[in-house]
């Protein structure tokens, strides 16, 4: 396969999978591994790709990818990340289901749930949630941010405080190897933190991808949570420390 045709399906596998090894790409286009590395150096030049070692990710930045393409990054992960941990609320439950795709597929998974209290400023679970007639759905109000649905700011963060949840449910941009949640928008990491004082538990659902990317503002550290779900075990230094910190890492298999 010529390059012009290769780059484009390469990033578009980055995308998918959230990064590309040398030697995966080399394998499915049947080239060198030599030559996927000059590929990769292109797209890298071009701002598509960011090289690291073995490989390349999505470039990190200060804006965050688009919603739609969010959705489809590691759906299949994400789906069953969300039956994992949707399998782990309790029937009657009152959980908080914040911003982001992945929280919205426990929503999915959370409509044949029953006596459930859902509250949340993402009105694309509000809108999942409406399916279930036994689900008391409360949207706490906000700034609109139309790119997702999402709700955020001083009035999404008043309406937290009036609440103690059984459970809440967050996503990130980013996952460090530190152990720190990132994400992009400010407001949103202000309601994120409103939520670690305002739930007995609170859950990190997260796919395997955001531990190879990065975002500049600092939610929380996963010592202040006490679940991990993800899709693929964590890297060994980052592993210890969640035992050390009495974090569960909870691994579902897609």
């Amino acid at each position: 396969m010529a390059q012009g045709f290769r780059l484009p399906d390469i990033v578009d596998i980055a995308r998918a999978e959230g990064r590309v090894t040398v030697d995966d790409l080399a394998a499915r286009f049947g080239v060198t591994a030599q030559t996927i590395r000059r590929d990769l150096a292109e797209l890298d030049v071009a701002g598509k790709l960011e090289r690291v070692h073995g490989g390349a990710i999505l470039r990190s930045g200060t804006v965050n990818i688009g919603y739609q393409e969010r959705a489809a990054l590691n759906a299949e992960a994400k789906r069953a990340i969300a039956r994992h941990c949707a399998a782990q609320i309790p029937q009657g439950a009152s959980v908080f289901l914040a911003i982001g795709t992945t929280t919205e597929a426990v929503a999915r998974e959370l409509v044949r749930h029953e006596g459930l209290m859902v509250i949340t400023n993402n009105m694309n679970v509000a809108n999942i949630l409406a399916d279930n007639p036994d689900c008391q759905v409360i949207v706490t109000g906000g700034a609109l941010r139309r790119s997702d649905g999402g709700l955020t700011g001083a009035l999404t963060q008043a309406a937290i405080a009036r609440f103690k949840v059984d459970i809440a449910v967050i996503g990130c941009s980013a996952l460090d190897a530190e152990g720190d949640l990132l994400d992009y928008d400010i407001q949103e990491v202000g309601v994120s933190q409103a939520l670690l004082s305002q739930a007995r538990q609170t859950w990190l659902v997260s796919d395997h991808s955001k531990l190879s990317r990065s975002a500049p503002a600092r939610i929380a550290s996963l010592s202040e949570l006490d679940a991990l779900f993800i899709d693929r075990g964590l890297p060994a230094a980052l592993k210890t420390r969640c035992a050390d910190w009495d974090t569960r890492i909870e691994i579902a298999q897609p």
